[in-house]
């Protein structure tokens, strides 16, 4: 709305110069969960287990950036699921457990 734009503008935010690319909005937590199991599955076809250290960074092809990657902190997640497992749905546990997790 032109109201709108005027009043960021008058507090000194500008619009996107034309052409500029717009910082999309916050993936959704179900959007989050779905790239972590990505890079489970991704590193249990590559290794066969899940066995994964904390520090482990999974390298995957589903990312927003300009080379297509996204980086993932696979250990920490998995770590922290295994923490919270008596909180996870069954639609969550099911793929963890398909894939050999360790609880």
């Amino acid at each position: 709305m032109p109201a709108q734009q005027w009043l960021l503008e008058s507090v000194g935010i500008e619009p996107a110069a034309e052409g500029e690319p717009v910082a999309g909005a916050p993936r959704s937590q179900d959007a989050r969960w779905a790239a972590n199991l990505t890079a489970a599955r991704q590193f249990h076809t590559r290794e066969g287990h899940l066995q994964v250290p904390r520090q482990h960074i999974e390298i995957t092809g589903d990312g927003d950036g300009d080379s297509g990657q996204a980086a993932v902190k696979l250990g920490a997640w998995l770590d922290n699921t295994r923490r919270r497992a008596g909180k996870l749905s069954p639609q969550r546990r099911t793929p963890l457990d398909a894939l050999g997790m360790r609880w």
